[in-house]
């Protein structure tokens, strides 16, 4: 008997974006993809459907991904799911007024910048996924 699919919480305000890589997660039978476009929709929706894993875009309107994930660490439903923020400007951390030091602070999980190669985000899913199901055994 096979496992369920992993629930994986896509947030990210791009419309075309969210299309795509949802496209390209559920190519995988072993992934199950529930999408939210704005910080706040996608509290709920973490809420509502307890995820395995969150891919969480730091730039968004209403709520940034750093509030976002800052809500999810301080909620118990929600604050041992792993975290992978995405985003755009990685490389150019310095010329922003973001730190990337704030999304370790509050306790991201991994980071991936767009664009985004499947291969890797797979990868990094899978990584997060796999310490997650660990930490699960152990208890």
């Amino acid at each position: 008997m096979s496992e369920k699919p992993a629930t994986i919480l896509l947030i990210d305000d791009d419309v075309d974006f969210v299309r795509a890589t949802k496209k390209v997660l559920e190519s995988r039978p072993d992934y199950r993809v529930v999408v939210a476009y704005n910080g706040r929709d996608g509290l709920k929706r973490a809420r509502r459907e307890k995820p395995d894993i969150i891919l969480l875009d730091i730039i968004m309107p209403t709520e940034d991904g750093f509030t976002v994930c800052e809500k999810l660490r301080q909620d118990p439903d929600c604050a041992d799911t792993p975290v992978l923020m995405l985003t755009s400007f990685s490389d150019r951390y310095a010329e922003t007024s973001i730190p990337v030091s704030r999304g370790y602070a509050l306790e991201a999980d991994d980071y991936i910048s767009k664009p985004i190669r499947p291969d890797d985000l797979y990868r990094r899913i899978d990584q997060q996924l796999k310490k997650r199901r660990a930490v699960e055994s152990d208890q």
